[in-house]
């Protein structure tokens, strides 16, 4: 681990999330003593108990703003760091949790839990760039640690990341994929999901469940009668959005 007085600073925090992206972080292995070689891992509590104070050059925060004492610390970190990076589906979508906000939560609050009045939670679970201004997004659930390297290492040089912005299909037909939805009529969100994962679920014959989330160009609306016409009614469809990235992908009218 780097030592040096002028080493950048990297520090990692949780809200609320699985630990799956951080895990990813450690799982690089020998990439990451490369780059602990580069600069001082400060903070980062799944790694390590030993922590020093900010301010940090690079903070990657990994989970989605839950409640009143989240939104409080991602300020926080925000205001203690150059560079925010979020990682993951969570942190940039909301995640799985999200689905809270499409239901009644304060009901939830009140089956789940034995003492409901101890529970504090805010009506939605939010991205952390609806919080904060956040210099860069890195999605999936989890992250690529390909993706993940290449982010750092780009942050490190002063130059902007090199990710790719195109959809899973792309990826399935770089990879030789033959198309699930085309051959088979599986139910698909590859057309408007970000690559990333290396179209790992069409290649096992199953259709994109869009972990990355959407494309900012997407069109959605485009892709409704393809799901339709695969047996998927308005339920089947709402269900099948709201997954990984349960409040980023939205049905905006049907053509």
């Amino acid at each position: 681990m780097a030592t040096a007085a002028t080493d950048p600073t990297l520090a990692v925090f949780k809200p609320a999330s699985c630990d799956g992206c951080q895990l990813t972080l450690l799982n690089c292995e020998d990439e990451l003593l490369t780059l602990a070689d580069r600069l001082a891992i400060a903070h980062f509590p799944e790694a390590s108990s030993a922590t020093a104070p900010g301010p940090y050059d690079i903070a990657l925060v990994e989970g989605s703003v839950t409640t009143s004492a989240d939104a409080e610390r991602i300020r926080a970190i925000r205001a203690g760091a150059r560079h925010l990076i979020t990682l993951g589906a969570c942190a940039t979508s909301g995640g799985i949790q999200a689905l809270r906000n499409f239901a009644d939560v304060d009901g939830y609050r009140r089956t789940v839990y034995a003492r409901p009045d101890c529970i504090t939670t805010l009506a939605t679970s939010a991205p952390v760039a609806e919080h904060v201004r956040v210099d860069f997004e890195l999605r999936g659930c989890p992250i690529d640690r390909g993706q993940l390297l290449e982010v750092l290492t780009a942050f490190l040089t002063g130059r902007k990341p090199d990710i790719p912005n195109h959809s899973v299909c792309f990826a399935c037909k770089r990879r030789g994929t033959v198309c699930v939805t085309v051959a088979h009529g599986t139910p698909c969100l590859g057309p408007v999901t970000h690559a990333g994962c290396g179209a790992i679920c069409p290649a096992y014959g199953r259709g994109c469940y869009g972990c990355f989330g959407p494309k900012p160009d997407s069109r959605l609306p485009v892709l409704i009668p393809l799901l339709r016409r695969d047996g998927m009614d308005a339920l089947a469809r709402e269900r099948f959005q709201r997954t990984f990235t349960a409040a980023a992908f939205a049905e905006e009218g049907e053509p």
